[in-house]
């Protein structure tokens, strides 16, 4: 049960604080979900009975973007997530699918770029037709996509967070730039670094835990926690839930033929 967990942290030099929650705060955080709607339901359920089983506590679920994209229905994961939002408190932080969708919706050459990295598949859960779909031009697709997405789902998506800061951790999308303070953080970076972030060694003045680059399973190191487990590639959606000092995730797998299995571990 999540046994390959990248737990990649160098033995510190000194002890290090371990960083923790406020008093009474409970935080959910759900990796990239990418269209994959039955991984994404069956984590909800998942996610709320953790919660109500852990007793009182201010609750919260933070998604890390990239809700859309890739996977098959795109549209359902965003109408579920709004629902969601109105049961209880979820924070959305905006991830580069996120970005591109928006900006791509005026700009011809971002829309290109959303059609390259999943975005067809986006188009085609919002009713478009699929043949349509591989044979229009980029123009005539762009058109399509602002009659077929209604204004409201633009708006909700160009709403979502840069980043989110709770007690000793910093929520955001794909990281942020080393040596750099975190209110001068780029949004750019916010939504698309790679390196030098996954390689840096040192403090980022908060536990930075975020999504947008795959690995199998939850990547931990003292400085950053991993969750994009690739959901539309591996099958495997993934949440870490945090309070006080302690951590635990929470995956929804896809076994095959329609069976997806839920763990949690610590």
């Amino acid at each position: 049960m999540l046994a390959k967990i990248r737990n990649l942290v160098a033995r510190p030099a000194k002890k290090q604080r371990t960083p923790k929650l406020p008093p009474g705060q409970r935080v959910y955080a759900v990796g990239d979900i990418h269209g994959r709607l039955d991984l994404f339901e069956s984590l909800i359920e998942a996610i709320e009975r953790d919660d109500a089983g852990r007793g009182r506590a201010n609750s919260d679920v933070v998604l890390l973007g990239d809700l859309i994209d890739r996977g098959p229905d795109s549209a359902g994961v965003l109408g579920r997530a709004r629902s969601w939002a109105q049961e209880r408190r979820v924070e959305f932080i905006k991830g580069n699918h996120e970005e591109m969708m928006v900006a791509g919706a005026s700009k011809l050459d971002t829309f290109r770029s959303f059609l390259k990295f999943g975005g067809r598949e986006t188009l085609i859960s919002y009713g478009i037709d699929p043949q349509f779909v591989l044979e229009a031009d980029a123009e005539q697709l762009q058109q399509a996509m602002l009659e077929a997405v209604p204004q409201g789902d633009f708006d909700f998506l160009d709403g979502f967070e840069k980043m989110i800061r709770m007690g000793d951790y910093l929520f955001v999308h794909a990281g942020i730039r080393p040596d750099t303070p975190l209110d001068h953080q780029s949004g750019q970076d916010c939504r698309w670094i790679r390196d030098p972030f996954l390689s840096h060694p040192g403090d980022f003045g908060a536990v930075v835990v975020h999504g947008h680059t795959i690995t199998e399973e939850p990547e931990v190191r003292l400085n950053r926690i991993g969750i994009d487990t690739g959901a539309y590639v591996h099958g495997t959606l993934t949440a870490i839930g945090l309070e006080g000092e302690e951590r635990w995730f929470i995956q929804a797998r896809d076994e095959g033929q329609g069976a997806i299995n839920i763990q949690i571990a610590a």
